[in-house]
């Protein structure tokens, strides 16, 4: 038999390289589904915050009264957990318009809001 009929296998080196290739694309992969996993928790409870929040301010808009230029808090259940709502009234330029911020936090003591949002309410002419 000549060297020409040898079959030849990968050497030593190939095979570690091919090693640490597919060791790297396993620990993106493992980093990127880590990621994902992280933030679908957060958009959950972002979502659930909005809803709080949306429901708050419906609440407001429907009790027809002016609202007083303080703030007011509650906490709410909604999923199985407590969420933490703030209350702003805002006067602005228009004598007649108060802007309302809601606030939904999952802590009552947390300093950044999950979500925040805004409406504006007129005075009703009775």
């Amino acid at each position: 038999m000549t060297n020409s009929a040898i079959t030849r296998g990968f050497t030593l080196i190939e095979v570690m390289l091919a090693m640490a290739v597919f060791a790297i694309a396993g620990l993106a992969l493992l980093s990127a589904a880590s990621n994902n996993a992280r933030n679908m928790g957060y958009l959950e409870d972002k979502m659930f915050a909005n809803w709080v929040a949306a429901n708050q301010l419906v609440t407001v808009n429907l009790t027809q009264t002016w609202p007083p230029k303080n703030n007011a808090k509650g906490e709410v259940e909604l999923a199985g957990r407590q969420w933490f709502w703030h209350q702003k009234v805002i006067k602005t330029t228009d004598k007649d318009m108060r802007a309302i911020v809601m606030e939904v936090r999952l802590d009552e003591e947390g300093k950044l809001p999950l979500t925040s949002l805004t409406t504006y309410v007129s005075k009703v002419e009775q």
